[in-house]
């Protein structure tokens, strides 16, 4: 059985991101915290990148990719696009606990 994380789930616009590729708001990504990103003298080479985890919110679950490094956010918070975050809950709630574990 997988660690489970408690944190804080946002949500943000996506584009380039850290790892390199570009992504947009309908696809299922999240951005991870410098902790669990790591820090690369080229981000593209982090092993975060590609890795999938599941997230639990109040709405309910669902599995994104990290494309992402959300450098404001704390160890265990993730940053979702518009279509990762309102599965797991309605966009207009902004910032709502989560749950969260490699998938």
């Amino acid at each position: 059985m997988s660690y489970v994380h408690y944190g804080d789930g946002t949500w943000y616009n996506t584009g380039l991101g850290a790892c390199g590729w570009s992504s947009n708001d309908s696809q299922l990504v999240v951005a991870v915290s410098p902790q669990w990103y790591g820090n690369y003298p080229n981000p593209n080479n982090s092993r975060a990148c590609g890795k999938q985890l599941r997230v639990r919110g109040p709405k309910g679950v669902v599995n994104v990719t990290i494309v992402d490094r959300c450098p404001s956010c704390k160890d265990e918070d993730l940053d979702l696009s518009p279509a990762a975050f309102s599965q797991i809950a309605d966009l207009d709630a902004g910032r709502v606990g989560i749950r969260w574990v490699w998938a």
